[in-house]
Protein backbone atom coordinates (compact mmCIF):
# COMPACT_ATOMS: atom_id res chain seq x y z
CA UNK A 1 0.00 0.00 0.00
CA UNK A 2 1.45 3.29 -1.29
CA UNK A 3 1.51 5.67 2.34
CA UNK A 4 1.44 9.51 1.65
CA UNK A 5 4.72 10.27 2.80
CA UNK A 6 6.39 13.51 4.01
CA UNK A 7 10.55 13.81 4.03
CA UNK A 8 11.77 16.21 7.30
CA UNK A 9 15.04 17.05 6.52
CA UNK A 10 17.25 20.25 7.39
CA UNK A 11 18.03 22.06 3.99
CA UNK A 12 21.74 21.84 4.58
CA UNK A 13 21.02 18.81 3.50
CA UNK A 14 19.24 18.89 0.54
CA UNK A 15 21.86 16.71 -2.13
CA UNK A 16 21.21 13.97 0.63
CA UNK A 17 18.04 14.08 1.12
CA UNK A 18 17.20 14.56 -2.84
CA UNK A 19 19.48 10.32 -3.03
CA UNK A 20 16.31 9.45 -0.53
CA UNK A 21 13.64 10.98 -2.09
CA UNK A 22 14.62 10.06 -5.12
CA UNK A 23 14.45 6.19 -4.97
CA UNK A 24 11.23 5.74 -6.37
CA UNK A 25 9.73 4.58 -3.20
CA UNK A 26 7.30 6.50 -3.18
CA UNK A 27 5.73 8.00 -5.76
CA UNK A 28 6.87 11.46 -6.70
CA UNK A 29 5.08 14.81 -5.04
CA UNK A 30 1.40 13.38 -4.96
CA UNK A 31 2.47 10.53 -2.70
CA UNK A 32 5.50 11.79 -0.90
CA UNK A 33 4.83 15.22 0.05
CA UNK A 34 8.25 17.83 -0.07
CA UNK A 35 8.93 21.42 -1.75
CA UNK A 36 12.04 22.02 -3.58
CA UNK A 37 14.60 24.61 -1.98
CA UNK A 38 12.68 27.51 -4.24
CA UNK A 39 9.65 27.14 -2.17
CA UNK A 40 11.30 27.09 1.36
CA UNK A 41 13.64 29.96 0.14
CA UNK A 42 10.17 32.07 -0.81
CA UNK A 43 8.49 31.12 2.24
CA UNK A 44 12.04 31.91 4.67
CA UNK A 45 11.70 35.41 3.11
CA UNK A 46 8.11 35.91 3.91
CA UNK A 47 8.79 34.91 7.53
CA UNK A 48 8.07 32.20 10.29
CA UNK A 49 4.40 32.02 10.05
CA UNK A 50 4.87 31.47 6.00
CA UNK A 51 7.02 28.32 6.65
CA UNK A 52 4.80 27.16 9.22
CA UNK A 53 2.30 27.33 6.59
CA UNK A 54 4.02 25.75 4.06
CA UNK A 55 4.87 22.74 6.14
CA UNK A 56 1.54 22.50 7.50
CA UNK A 57 -0.07 22.24 3.49
CA UNK A 58 2.63 19.57 2.95
CA UNK A 59 2.18 17.54 6.08
CA UNK A 60 -1.79 17.43 5.40
CA UNK A 61 -3.19 14.93 4.14
CA UNK A 62 0.10 12.59 4.76
CA UNK A 63 0.11 9.30 7.50
CA UNK A 64 4.12 9.40 7.75
CA UNK A 65 7.07 10.91 8.26
CA UNK A 66 10.90 10.61 7.10
CA UNK A 67 13.28 12.55 8.88
CA UNK A 68 16.13 12.12 6.74
CA UNK A 69 18.91 12.86 9.71
CA UNK A 70 22.19 14.51 9.15
CA UNK A 71 24.88 16.16 11.14
CA UNK A 72 22.51 19.41 12.28
CA UNK A 73 18.88 17.82 11.63
CA UNK A 74 18.06 17.07 15.71
CA UNK A 75 19.04 21.32 16.66
CA UNK A 76 16.68 22.14 13.71
CA UNK A 77 13.77 24.44 14.77
CA UNK A 78 11.82 23.58 11.43
CA UNK A 79 12.79 19.53 11.59
CA UNK A 80 11.60 19.75 15.30
CA UNK A 81 8.04 21.47 14.43
CA UNK A 82 7.69 18.98 11.37
CA UNK A 83 7.98 16.22 14.27
CA UNK A 84 5.66 17.56 16.26
CA UNK A 85 2.88 18.75 13.23
CA UNK A 86 3.45 15.05 12.32
CA UNK A 87 3.01 13.76 15.83
CA UNK A 88 0.30 15.55 16.65
CA UNK A 89 -1.84 14.52 13.29
CA UNK A 90 -0.97 10.97 14.19
CA UNK A 91 1.79 10.00 11.55
CA UNK A 92 4.29 6.98 11.76
CA UNK A 93 7.41 8.43 11.97
CA UNK A 94 10.66 6.99 10.68
CA UNK A 95 14.28 8.04 10.93
CA UNK A 96 16.72 7.50 8.47
CA UNK A 97 20.70 8.71 8.76
CA UNK A 98 22.22 9.74 5.53
CA UNK A 99 25.75 10.94 6.82
CA UNK A 100 27.23 8.55 4.80
CA UNK A 101 25.40 9.90 1.47
CA UNK A 102 28.50 11.60 -0.65
CA UNK A 103 30.90 11.83 -3.87
CA UNK A 104 34.87 12.75 -3.78
CA UNK A 105 33.81 16.65 -4.54
CA UNK A 106 30.85 16.07 -1.76
CA UNK A 107 31.77 13.81 1.39
CA UNK A 108 30.15 12.05 3.94
CA UNK A 109 29.65 13.96 6.93
CA UNK A 110 29.70 13.18 11.07
CA UNK A 111 26.42 10.95 12.07
CA UNK A 112 24.04 13.36 13.79
CA UNK A 113 21.76 12.97 16.60
CA UNK A 114 18.43 11.55 16.55
CA UNK A 115 15.73 13.15 17.38
CA UNK A 116 13.14 12.42 19.44
CA UNK A 117 9.44 12.66 20.20
CA UNK A 118 8.62 13.68 24.00
CA UNK A 119 12.27 12.88 25.08
CA UNK A 120 11.74 9.29 23.24
CA UNK A 121 13.86 8.07 19.89
CA UNK A 122 11.68 6.84 17.03
CA UNK A 123 12.50 4.22 14.29
CA UNK A 124 15.60 4.27 12.34
CA UNK A 125 17.84 3.28 10.11
CA UNK A 126 21.33 4.02 8.13
CA UNK A 127 21.23 4.68 4.28
CA UNK A 128 24.51 3.30 3.07
CA UNK A 129 25.05 4.30 -0.26
CA UNK A 130 26.83 1.08 -1.53
CA UNK A 131 23.33 -1.19 -0.70
CA UNK A 132 21.56 1.24 -2.88
CA UNK A 133 18.90 -1.33 -3.78
CA UNK A 134 18.98 -2.65 -0.06
CA UNK A 135 18.32 0.95 1.19
CA UNK A 136 15.40 0.91 -0.62
CA UNK A 137 13.75 -1.88 0.05
CA UNK A 138 14.23 -1.06 3.84
CA UNK A 139 12.64 1.89 3.25
CA UNK A 140 10.10 0.72 1.52
CA UNK A 141 9.34 -1.50 4.33
CA UNK A 142 10.34 0.61 7.12
CA UNK A 143 7.44 3.59 5.22
CA UNK A 144 5.03 0.52 5.47
CA UNK A 145 5.95 -0.18 9.24
CA UNK A 146 5.46 3.43 10.17
CA UNK A 147 2.06 3.79 8.23
CA UNK A 148 0.75 0.50 10.21
CA UNK A 149 1.73 2.56 13.78
CA UNK A 150 -0.45 5.61 11.87
CA UNK A 151 -3.14 3.49 11.15
CA UNK A 152 -2.90 2.14 15.24
CA UNK A 153 -2.71 5.78 16.37
CA UNK A 154 -5.74 6.75 14.59
CA UNK A 155 -7.83 4.23 15.30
Amino acid sequence: MARRTFFSFDYDDILRANVVRNCNVVLGPGTARFFDHSEYEKAKRSGDDAIRGMIDRTLSGTSVTVVLIGAHTASSRWVQYEIEKSVALGNGLLGVYIHLIGTPTWPATPQGLPPYVHGQPFPTFTWKPQSYNACTLILARRIEDAGKRSDFIRR
